[in-house]
């Protein structure tokens, strides 16, 4: 009696545990499926913009452009791209708009139509802008939803969410060598089926991302949550914005040398190997693997083992081999472009995950600096560089470029506490 009694007892309790252990299985399958689907929609969006800087070849012989202008092509995509990134993040902190990704690839979609027909070199601008625009209202949203669906493993969901965009700008230069270089600038217009599959996705997405924001309200609601903080706990705002400097510092030094190899690296092969544009295509295309893989990496290592080793490791450790390339034959030229991706891009989601932590509720904002202000600065970079390959030649920016890694040695300044090792996700 008394054990058949307990067992009764005990049923209910035993169907209440199955059932949220369903639900909870439910639940991350579902936010699983939301990061991957933010990474595959940020593999189109990044392969799309790729084909900017994978046609510069191509639009500098058919209009006869310089190095300098190829240079400013590049700064007007990323002063659209970068700059108006914390822009757009900082509004959304306040004011979160979940169909915005969808809009964001519409004028992506349009940039690369316009770009396919552009006839002048400022149209080629307008159109390079358009795109970065696209760019600029993607990505702070994006990271926002990633880390909403992150669960607590904020590390690898941003590297998830990162990984397709480098795939993506990894299958620009390959599109670019065997379908926009034979097929000709107007070939770009074949790709706009995938901004509207990517616009289709994010409609999906942005639906979650309103039903998850509705219900957090409603908890928050009844149960009086207090407002997230503005900045780590136990930090002052001084040293806060110190560390950003920092990072934002790190960042630069990282994205002017991959846009010394993203925007003049085919020039480089071309000039000192003699080797046509589709075969440098291919080496670039090996180079942007090794981002996607070194973004893996980073992603997962920083989980484990902290932030502040990742950015230690990626900074310094790329020094001896990005001093190396420039006095390399051709194969060792791309074993060590290769190498050098792999340990830089390591760093990227360590340093989007800190930054996130010294701003909890700025997850916005922080998204726009980092996917954003720093590229723009990468992007002022390239035009400076693309100025020095004019004056002293294109072998003169692979030689300099390198020193700018010394910018690493910052990571001293860097909080400690904000670095250990985080805590196994429950």
């Amino acid at each position: 009696m008394t054990d058949n009694t307990m067992a009764a007892g005990a049923a209910p309790a035993a169907t209440s545990s199955v059932s949220s252990s369903v639900s909870a299985a439910a639940a991350n399958n579902t936010t699983f499926a939301v990061i991957l689907s933010l990474s595959f929609c940020h593999l189109l969006n990044d392969m799309m913009q790729s084909l900017v800087p994978a046609l510069y070849p191509i639009l500098k012989d058919s209009h006869a452009l310089s190095f300098s202008q190829v240079g400013f092509i590049t700064l007007a995509f990323q002063c659209t791209a970068s700059m108006l990134q914390p822009v757009v993040g900082f509004y959304t902190d306040k004011k979160p708009q979940p169909y915005s990704l969808m809009v964001g690839m519409g004028f992506t979609l349009i940039g690369l139509l316009l770009m396919s027909r552009a006839a002048s070199y400022s149209s080629i601008l307008v159109a390079a802008a358009l795109i970065g625009m696209g760019s600029s209202i993607f990505h702070p949203e994006a990271s926002r939803v990633a880390r909403m669906a992150a669960g607590g493993r904020y590390g690898l969901a941003q590297s998830l969410f990162q990984v397709g965009g480098n795939m993506g700008s990894a299958a620009g230069p390959l599109l670019a060598a065997f379908i926009v270089i034979p097929a000709g600038q107007h070939s770009l217009v074949w790709f706009s089926g995938a901004a509207l599959i990517a616009m289709t996705v994010l409609f999906q997405v942005g639906g979650w991302y309103a039903r998850r924001r509705a219900a957090t309200h409603k908890r928050a609601a009844r149960g009086g949550a207090a407002a997230a903080g503005t900045r780590a706990p136990g930090l002052s705002r001084g040293r806060v914005i110190a560390a950003v400097a920092v990072l934002v510092a790190l960042l630069f030094s990282k994205n002017v040398y991959s846009a010394s190899l993203g925007s003049y690296f085919t020039f480089y092969l071309i000039a000192k190997f003699g080797i046509d544009v589709q075969t440098a295509q291919l080496y670039l295309f090996a180079f942007l693997v090794g981002i996607v893989a070194g973004t893996i990496a980073g992603g997962m290592f920083g989980d484990r083992v902290g932030r502040i080793p990742v950015m230690w490791f990626s900074i310094v450790g790329a020094l001896p081999f990005a001093l190396m390339l420039p006095h390399a034959n051709l194969f060792w030229t791309g074993v060590l472009a290769v190498t050098v991706a792999i340990i830089m891009a390591s760093a990227f989601s360590a340093i989007l995950v800190y930054a996130q932590d010294l701003l909890p509720g700025r997850v916005g904002l922080v998204a726009g600096m980092f996917f954003g202000f720093s590229f723009g600065l990468g992007g002022l970079g390239a035009a400076a560089l693309g100025q020095i390959a004019d004056v002293a030649g294109i072998e003169t920016v692979y030689r300099l470029t390198p020193f700018l890694l010394l910018l690493g040695l910052l990571t001293a300044f860097l909080p400690r506490h904000l670095g250990g090792a985080p805590k196994p996700a429950r």
